[in-house]
């Protein structure tokens, strides 16, 4: 089953193991060690992460890595941008407003 991406952000704990592994690719125990919990949820989590296609596993030997997919992030990214354009709109208008308001106090 394919999760849906902001599902998997949703959660604080999940987007900490986004965070760790952005720069490099750890194994679940690396992941379990930054967090007071049980290396069971840590698995929760990245199940959930790679359900949703945010990271990928690769063997390597005995032990199971787990690294970012940087390309689906970029549709999170795509999403906020419409959010991002909407703010920068209205943080320019109120530029404007202050910039008028400060013209006619002089």
């Amino acid at each position: 089953m394919r999760r849906d991406i902001f599902q998997a952000i949703a959660d604080p704990t999940r987007r900490t193991i986004i965070t760790l592994i952005a720069l490099q690719a750890m194994t679940p125990n690396a992941i379990a060690e930054h967090f007071n919990t049980t290396r069971q949820a840590i698995s929760k989590h990245l199940r959930i992460l790679t359900e949703c296609e945010l990271v990928k596993q690769e063997q390597q030997g005995r032990e199971i890595y787990y690294s970012l997919q940087i390309e689906k992030m970029k549709e999170i990214d795509h999403w906020l941008a419409q959010y991002r354009n909407i703010w920068e709109t209205r943080f320019n208008q109120l530029d404007n407003v202050l910039s008028t308001l400060k013209k006619t106090e002089k």
